[in-house]
């Protein structure tokens, strides 16, 4: 695999630093473009800061970060960023149609054989590049945040992305010590953000119920499947659970017992009232939800595999 000769990055927000900050502690270039001039002066700052922190977690050779941050630059344009790139990196806010007018602007200006990926956590790549002649060079790189840190990256192509730009995507992003993931098929909020929003309901739903609070429903996750989970994923650690009979033993005795939970026992309803997922999520310990109450005059949550659930809830954004 032939390294980029130059990455640029459009987006200086935290997802953006973080690509620079790894792409930079390999020794890659990087050109970095934002339209806000103080997010663009704040990443200057940071990206160094980020890259040899890697330094410090024993992730990075200082040598190699040193000699990336020197031809770390700030274009002054998307011209003066995308010109001579292998790979561009869109990182900009999480808005299709913004995403949709740059990448239009990027094509007009790139290489032909540049490398076009975005960022986005769950917009089908449809919708991004819609407005793109080239679809076989697009695809999204979802990664985790930070991305410097967490090695995981979804890897979403399009109907029309090229086997050669998967690989290709593939080929940087393991260079780059990553762990990247194919998603085969493209599905709102790809793979780790849909695990993510139903775990993250049922939590919300527990401490709402009245359940558990907030603190102990930390713990309950952190300490308990998370555990297993980081190390093996849910599939694997059941068929480890079970000893030598395997996933076979595992579903033989307690498939039932799930089948029970996924039968209107768990949290179905479709929206939540902003302000109770925003505490639920902060861990408002002092606060209503910390103490498993509810806010004045708000309604409780109706019982679980309530057909009027999510109406009952619904008066803000997911």
């Amino acid at each position: 695999m032939t390294m980029p000769r130059k990455v640029a990055v459009i987006g200086a927000g935290e997802i953006g630093v973080g690509w620079a900050a790894l792409c930079a502690s390999a020794g890659w270039p990087v050109a970095m473009f934002d339209m806000n001039p103080r997010t663009t002066e704040r990443a200057f700052s940071e990206v160094p800061r980020r890259a040899r922190a890697l330094v410090a977690l024993e992730r990075a050779t200082q040598g190699i970060v040193e000699r990336g941050l020197l031809e770390f630059t700030q274009a002054r344009s998307l011209l003066q960023a995308v010109k001579d790139a292998d790979w561009v990196v869109e990182a900009i806010a999480e808005d299709a149609l913004a995403k949709q007018k740059l990448f239009e602007s990027i094509e007009l200006v790139a290489s032909p054989e540049t490398l076009l990926t975005s960022s986005s956590s769950a917009l089908p790549p449809s919708e991004i590049f819609a407005r793109c002649r080239r679809l076989d060079r697009c695809l999204v790189t979802h990664p985790l945040n930070p991305p410097e840190l967490i090695p995981l990256v979804e890897i979403v192509p399009g109907e029309r992305t090229a086997p050669a730009a998967v690989e290709r995507a593939l080929g940087y992003l393991r260079s780059l010590g990553r762990m990247p993931i194919l998603i085969r098929k493209p599905v709102p909020g790809y793979v780790v953000g849909r695990i993510a929003a139903a775990v993250w309901r049922e939590c919300i739903d527990l401490v709402l119920q009245g359940v558990i609070d907030v603190p102990d429903l930390d713990r309950a996750v952190s300490l308990g499947p998370a555990l297993g989970w980081a190390a093996a994923g849910p599939h694997l650690t059941y068929h480890l659970a079970a000893g030598d009979g395997g996933v076979t033993s595992f579903l033989q005795h307690l498939l039932a017992s799930f089948e029970h939970l996924w039968e209107g026992n768990l949290a179905s309803w479709q929206k939540a009232r902003a302000g109770r997922a925003a505490a639920a999520d902060a861990g408002d310990r002092e606060g209503v939800l910390g103490k498993g109450r509810h806010a004045a005059g708000s309604a409780r949550p109706p019982a679980r595999g309530h057909p009027a659930g999510a109406r009952a809830v619904a008066s803000g954004g997911t």
